[in-house]
């Protein structure tokens, strides 16, 4: 029997759906609630021994500071900046970058990513204004790949990934770091097979992290390994189902290789949450 169920295991191996992805496992190892005042929180990032947030559509031109324990400490206004849609945030050596770039319904016509050096308090010192090339159509509607909600900053340009409601891949966009008008077209499409809502990229590990979710409210994790911008093809993807269902995952941010931060909105009467992810 046993050498019966071996053999079988090993045909499954090889001749089983070739187009399948592989969900792996991981664990909540820490979770704490978050202010209210932060209910939409939908981008975070490390600043100095804290982190920071920021509301998403409508919310104030804020970002927010709060310890790994869950506690508010500071918030700084982005003076002459609107929050339309913030949907991320990254930072680099020395600027941070948000991303209002939240085009839920594809009629948006003045999307951009605001540039703020936090070493002379947040000051908003630029915006990058951009366009997709293949949107022509600016009609209101439900399914269109012309949102993006997921920003990561490399040591070279910054990176969008798309929320595409139509196909559920998410395509890759690259931006320069500077202020300016810029017409996107995808460098690369994922077949992710879910909406993404938040990135992370980690620049020793050759790492990018995305989240994103289903319909049926199942939520994921996804590594991007060996990510570089100049040879996308060698990019390896693995999927994560999370243990958060129900839940609306918003951003995430790399500790290292296994452990990562995952933030998600308050849902109705309940809080905003932090969870401390192990793969």
């Amino acid at each position: 029997m046993k050498t019966l169920i071996q053999l079988l295991c090993l045909l499954l191996l090889f001749y089983g759906p070739k187009n399948s992805t592989k969900i792996l496992a991981q664990t909540v190892v820490y979770e704490t609630q978050l202010p209210k005042k932060i209910e939409e929180t939908s981008g975070i990032e490390f600043f100095k021994n804290d982190l920071l947030t920021h509301n998403d559509s409508g919310g104030k031109p804020n970002l927010y500071r709060f310890t790994e324990q869950g506690d508010l400490i500071n918030k700084y206004r982005i003076e002459g900046a609107e929050n339309n849609d913030w949907e991320d945030i990254a930072q680099d050596k020395n600027y941070l970058y948000i991303s209002d770039s939240g085009n839920n319904k594809g009629k948006r016509k003045n999307l951009n990513i605001l540039i703020v050096d936090p070493k002379r308090d947040f000051k908003k010192i630029g915006a990058i204004t951009f366009n997709y090339r293949d949107q022509q159509n600016f009609d209101k509607r439900k399914k269109h790949p012309f949102d993006a909600e997921a920003l990561v900053a490399t040591q070279e340009v910054l990176v969008l990934f798309s929320k595409n409601r139509k196909t559920s891949t998410t395509e890759l966009y690259s931006i320069p770091k500077t202020s300016g008008n810029f017409t996107l077209s995808p460098k690369k499409s994922f077949d992710v097979q879910s909406l993404i809502t938040g990135a992370d990229y980690h620049q020793r590990l050759k790492l990018v992290a995305l989240v994103g979710y289903v319909q049926s409210g199942e939520q994921f994790l996804y590594t991007l390994n060996s990510f570089d911008m100049g040879n996308l093809n060698k990019v390896k993807i693995k999927k994560f189902k999370l243990p958060l269902d129900g839940k609306q995952v918003e951003a995430i941010k790399i500790i290292d290789q296994n452990n990562f931060w995952i933030t998600s909105e308050a849902e109705g009467k309940s809080f905003p949450m932090l969870y401390k992810i192990q793969l």
